[in-house]
């Protein structure tokens, strides 16, 4: 099994009351996942709908496949990934405010298909949600 759980526990945000969790979709469902949002703008391969257990698909708020191409999760492009993702993000601040009240409300578990735990969307977008 993944150890992304232990890396990204559920975290609390500078705002009281706002708790966020990310998780590989692979990864089985758990109680304490609260609503499961799906932040890929591709449904993750092979898995089924029903074997992910996700709440929401939010193709939205998603990199667009511009961005995802070029990336490729590389690990000297991430800083860069995150600078252009969040200039994707500009005018979708309703979205954002949305999970942020979903959030109020119990935990929210993002969810990204990636295999790399530490460069995903989910991991920057989390660092959106906080600032």
């Amino acid at each position: 099994m993944c150890s992304f759980p232990s890396l990204y526990p559920a975290v609390p945000l500078g705002i009281p009351g706002l708790l966020f969790k990310i998780k590989r979709v692979y990864e089985p469902a758990g109680a304490s996942d609260g609503k499961r949002i799906l932040v890929d703008r591709l449904w993750p391969r092979g898995l089924s709908k029903g074997r992910a257990r996700v709440d929401e698909w939010l193709k939205e708020v998603s990199p667009s496949p511009e961005l995802r191409k070029w990336f490729e999760h590389d690990p000297a492009k991430w800083e860069e990934f995150k600078r252009r993702y969040a200039a994707e993000l500009v005018g979708k601040e309703g979205i954002l405010d949305e999970l942020k009240r979903e959030a109020e409300k119990g935990t929210v578990t993002l969810l990204y298909g990636a295999r790399d735990e530490e460069h995903n969307q989910a991991v920057a977008l989390l660092g959106i949600l906080e600032g």
